[in-house]
């Protein structure tokens, strides 16, 4: 019994089975025609498109791109003209915040120091005999002594080093009262050692607020000069203060090159203390380019005025904060008197020589313009002239900067005939 329920289970399975195969055969068409209904719909839509899989692919594509590419160009337009409506509120934010980081006190400086006297015995021991005291004094510290006011003497030089160093060692010799030609050239000496000492101090104090370290001790040295430097009544070092740390906030806003707009803000005015022929600025590029400073920071000094155009965004930001720091009120002193009579001063200096028609000062007075009478002089004495004259007015007068003199010839020649 066993035995035929077997065969008959094996029965069973092998009808299954064969069942199974036509099943699996029956599927096998089933897909060579689906593949191949297929490949008849591909033939047929690359006849209707007359284009290949890939060429069709190809074109989806591109629809694709041009179709977000209009979306991306609105969306751009969109933000450009968002941003046109924004940019000026966002640049005077800007501007206002970066001022109000700048803000520091602000003290006038002018190029006149005083000393007061206890009594007028002090006063003659001073002028000396025959004015012997006084003569030495001003030979060996270089400023110009007014004793004409009573208990106080007055100290002038448009060099405030100069300045400070003679109002230091006068202070000395009057508590010393042993003023003589040859105490004066002693103390003269010792307190030019004690303001060198002060201006490197300075100098790297200056240097470590503005966060720059690490800086040759002869630039070190230079920058301390700051301290007894002003134009217009504003010190240097106030001036080099607020103009970084507004340069430096201007840059954090947008992105520029923090490093070189802080170290073109310090050394923007270095060459106001530095002796020699030119503008401030190439004097300041000259002694930066011998101390191997990076060229990007040697054009933000020689582009702060503009006196070549624009390299960088960093040169622009310096030029900015500069502008900033010297334009706003109350930065910069002035007397209206004074500067009117120095123009007028530099008019006259000029006129007075054989030649000149008229002189006209331009530009706070650091240019001056000649107009020469063609029958009196020639081109090559009008150059000859224009330099005699930027000598006198450079040594005559205290004007800060370069003096610029030009002189103008012009020679007309007209000749006309009517018609009878």
């Amino acid at each position: 019994m066993a035995q035929q329920d077997l065969i008959q289970l094996e029965k069973k399975l092998l009808e299954r089975q064969e069942r199974l195969e036509k099943e699996k055969e029956a599927l096998e068409k089933e897909k060579k025609d689906l593949l191949k209904i297929k490949e008849e719909y591909r033939e047929k839509l690359s006849k209707v498109s007359s284009l290949t899989t890939e060429e069709a692919k190809k074109q989806l594509l591109k629809e694709v791109e041009e179709k977000e590419a209009q979306i991306s160009a609105r969306l751009i337009k969109e933000k450009e003209e968002e941003a046109k409506r924004t940019a000026d509120k966002k640049a005077q934010e800007i501007l206002a915040d970066s001022m109000r980081h700048g803000a520091i006190s602000y003290v006038a400086e002018y190029t006149l120091s005083t000393v007061k006297i206890p009594d007028e015995d002090i006063k003659g021991r001073i002028i000396g005999k025959e004015g012997r005291n006084i003569r030495a004094f001003e030979q060996v510290t270089g400023v110009d002594v007014d004793l004409d006011e009573e208990g106080t003497i007055r100290l002038s030089s448009f060099d405030q080093v100069r300045r400070e160093i003679a109002r230091r060692s006068l202070e000395k010799l009057i508590k010393d009262t042993r003023i003589q030609p040859f105490r004066i050239e002693e103390i003269v000496a010792q307190t030019k050692k004690e303001v060198e000492k002060i201006m490197f101090e300075e100098g790297e104090r200056l240097s470590h607020e503005v966060g720059v370290f690490n800086l040759p001790k002869e630039l070190i040295q230079i920058l301390g000069r700051f301290k007894f430097r002003t134009s217009y009544g504003q010190n240097l070092v106030v001036h080099t203060l607020e103009e970084t740390k507004i340069g430096v906030h201007i840059a954090h806003e947008i992105g520029a090159n923090v490093n070189i707009v802080r170290l073109g803000c310090l050394f923007h005015d270095i060459g106001k203390v530095v002796e020699g022929e030119g503008s401030h600025v190439k004097l300041g590029a000259d002694l930066l380019k011998r101390f191997n400073i990076p060229e990007p920071i040697v054009n933000c000094v020689l582009e702060h005025h503009e006196d070549k155009p624009f390299s960088s965004l960093e040169s622009v930001i310096v030029y900015i904060a500069d502008a900033i720091s010297g334009a706003r009120p109350g930065a910069r002193y002035e007397d209206v008197e004074e500067y009117a009579k120095r123009l007028t001063e530099m008019e006259e200096i000029a006129k007075k020589y054989e030649g000149v028609q008229e002189a006209y000062a331009f530009e706070a007075g650091r240019e001056l313009r000649v107009i020469i009478d063609p029958g009196k002089l020639d081109d090559a004495q009008a150059t000859l002239l224009a330099h005699k004259i930027r000598e006198e007015v450079t040594k005559s007068l205290a004007v800060p900067g370069e003096v610029k003199v030009t002189a103008i010839r012009e020679f007309r020649a007209i000749s006309s005939q009517s018609e009878s």
